[in-house]
C-alpha cells in the first residue's frame, strides 16, 4: 500500500467507523457467538502472498463484528464507561501516523514536554493540590498509564522501594529479603481486585480492611487492622483508597484515612479510576478532599472523559519517589541535553517519563488528551458528566417507583445498584433473562452476601429514551420471571 492508496483507503475506514458510530444502535448490542465461533472462519496460516484491502476489508463485517460487544451501544450499561470521541479518534490517528516511542525528552520532545503540560491542565481541572503538578519548578506532576491497574502496581513498588531504604537506613543490620517477608499493604474489601493483584505482583502482603454499611472504608476501620498488624511485628507501608468502587461506586473516607497514613509513614494511593472524570465539575469536587494527604492519585480519562482508552491519569506529590524506584539508565538511553541547564533546572521530569512507569516504551498519548479537552473545553465535558449523572437518576427513580425492587446503593454518579426483593437465585435468572435476550447489556456485582445488577449509564450517545426502553424492558423480563418463579424459590 502507498501512499496515494493509504489516503484513499483511510477515507474509506473513516466512513466505515463513522457508521458504525452513527449507527450503532442498530446492532445487537451483545453478540449471538459461541465461544471458538472465529477459527473456522478464518485459515490455520497467514497467506503467503500479499491479499488486497478489498478482501481484507469485507471481512470485517464477516468476520470480525458478529463477535463484538459494542461498548458504544447506547443499550451498553455494563461495568464503567469505554470513552469515546471523534476527536479522540483523530488523535490517535496521528498518533499512530507519527508513530514516536517516547520514552525520553530526546526520543521525541514534544511528546514528552506535551504529556507534562496537558496532566497540568487535567489537574487544575480537578483542581489537585499545587504539589501534584509539574509547573515550572514543581515537585510533583502528572504522567499517562496504560489503566489504573499500572497506577496501582507502579505507586506499590514505588512505595516499597521508599520503605525498604527507609527501613535499612535506621535498621542498617535488618535485610532487604527480612523487611519484604513483614511488608503489608492494605485496601477496602470493596477495592478492584487490581490492586491485590498488584501485590501478587510485588510480593507482598496484602490484607483487607472491612467497609461500612455503606461500603466505604473509615479511620477507625484502618486504624485497628494497622494497630494489629504492628503489633504482630508487620511493617504497614501501602494503603489503596477507593474513590468510586466498581461494584457499587461508594468512596472511602479519605479525610480520615489521609491524616493517618501521613502519621504511620503509609503511602496513600487514591485509586478514582471511573470517579475521578466528575471531579472536573464543582459539585463533585468535594468527593476528593483529602487528597492533600496522599502520595499519587489516579483516574483514567478513558472511562468517562471522552478519550479513547488508553489514557490512565497519574499524579505523584514526589516525582523522586517514583524515579527513585524505577531509574536506570544504559548508555543507550543517555543523550546529551541531559546535562542542559534549563532541563536540569526547570522540569527534570521531562527527562524521565520512562522511569514512571513499568514499560520502557510509550506512545504519544498525550495528543488524544489534548485534542479532547480543546475541542469540547471544560464546560462541554462538565455537561457530559452531568448528562450520564442525570440519567442514573431517572433510572433510580423508576426504580423506586416500583415495590418489587430495591436500590441497593446510594446513587452518586452514573451508576445505579438494584435488584429484584427475593433471593439471589431469582436475581440471577432476571439477569440472564435480561443478558440472553441481548437488547441490553448487564454485569453483576455482590454487595455483602446480595447478588445485584448494576446498571451504569455509559455511551456517550445515550439519552433518556435508552433508559426508558431499558427499563420497560427489566420491567417485563421481570414480570414474566415473578409468574413463574416458585414461592419457596423467593425467600432470602
Amino acid at each position: 500500500m502507498d501512499a496515494a492508496e493509504f489516503r484513499k483507503r483511510g477515507k474509506e475506514m473513516v466512513d466505515y467507523v463513522a457508521d458504525y458510530l452513527e449507527k450503532i444502535d442498530k446492532r445487537q448490542v451483545f453478540p449471538d457467538v459461541e465461544p471458538g465461533y472465529l477459527r473456522p472462519l478464518i485459515p490455520d496460516c497467514a497467506p503467503q502472498d500479499p491479499e488486497s484491502f478489498e478482501d481484507v476489508f469485507k471481512d470485517i463485517e464477516k468476520i470480525i463484528m458478529p463477535g463484538v460487544t459494542h461498548w458504544h451501544s447506547p443499550y451498553f450499561f455494563a461495568y464503567f464507561p469505554a470513552a469515546s470521541s471523534f476527536p479522540a479518534l483523530l488523535a490517535d490517528m496521528l498518533c499512530g501516523g507519527i508513530g514516536c516511542v517516547g520514552f525520553s525528552w530526546a526520543a521525541s520532545p514534544a511528546c514528552t514536554e506535551l504529556e507534562t503540560v496537558v496532566l497540568d491542565w487535567l489537574g487544575k481541572m480537578i483542581n489537585l493540590p499545587e504539589e501534584f503538578l509539574a509547573g515550572k519548578d514543581g515537585q510533583g506532576g502528572g504522567v499517562i498509564q496504560g489503566s489504573a491497574s499500572e497506577a496501582t502496581l507502579v505507586s506499590l513498588l514505588a512505595a516499597r522501594t521508599k520503605t525498604i531504604r527507609r527501613v535499612q537506613s535506621e535498621k542498617p543490620e535488618v535485610t532487604e529479603a527480612e523487611i519484604m517477608g513483614r511488608l503489608v499493604a492494605y485496601a477496602s474489601d470493596q477495592a478492584h481486585s487490581s490492586v491485590e493483584r498488584a501485590a501478587l505482583i510485588s510480593g507482598v502482603k496484602i490484607k483487607s480492611v472491612p467497609s461500612d454499611e455503606k461500603f466505604t472504608v473509615c479511620g477507625s476501620a484502618l486504624k485497628k487492622v494497622l494497630e494489629e498488624d504492628k503489633a504482630a511485628g508487620l511493617i504497614p507501608f501501602f494503603f489503596c483508597a477507593t474513590l468510586g468502587t466498581t461494584p457499587c461506586c461508594s468512596f472511602d473516607k479519605l479525610l480520615e484515612l489521609g491524616p493517618l497514613c501521613n502519621r504511620e509513614n503509609i503511602w496513600m494511593h487514591i485509586d478514582a479510576a471511573y470517579a475521578g472524570s466528575a471531579f472536573i465539575c464543582p459539585e463533585f469536587r468535594h468527593l476528593l478532599n483529602g487528597v492533600e494527604f496522599a502520595d499519587s492519585f489516579n483516574f483514567n480519562p478513558h472511562k468517562w472523559l471522552l478519550v479513547n482508552f488508553d489514557c490512565s491519569a497519574m499524579w505523584v506529590k514526589k516525582r523522586s519517589d517514583l524515579i527513585g524506584a524505577f531509574k536506570l539508565e544504559p548508555l543507550y538511553l543517555q543523550h546529551h541535553h541531559q546535562e542542559s541547564g534549563w532541563l536540569l533546572m526547570r522540569a527534570p521530569s521531562l527527562l524521565v517519563l520512562q522511569h514512571w512507569q513499568i514499560p520502557l516504551g510509550r506512545r504519544f498519548r498525550s495528543l488524544k488528551l489534548w485534542f479532547v479537552l480543546r475541542m469540547y473545553g471544560v464546560r462541554g465535558l462538565q455537561e457530559h458528566i452531568r448528562k450520564h449523572v442525570r440519567l442514573s437518576h431517572q433510572f433510580e427513580h423508576l426504580v423506586l417507583q416500583d415495590e418489587r425492587f430495591e436500590i441497593c446503593a446510594e446513587v452518586i454518579l452514573g451508576l445505579v445498584c438494584f435488584r429484584l426483593k427475593g433471593s439471589n437465585e431469582l436475581n440471577k435468572a432476571l439477569l440472564k433473562s435480561i443478558n440472553d435476550a441481548k437488547k441490553i447489556h448487564l454485569v453483576p456485582c455482590h454487595l455483602r452476601e446480595k447478588f445485584v445488577l448494576r446498571f451504569a449509564v455509559c455511551s456517550r450517545t445515550v439519552e433518556c429514551a435508552h433508559v426508558q426502553f431499558a427499563w420497560q424492558h427489566i420491567s417485563q423480563l421481570a414480570a414474566e420471571l415473578l409468574e413463574t418463579w416458585e414461592p419457596n424459590q423467593q425467600q432470602q
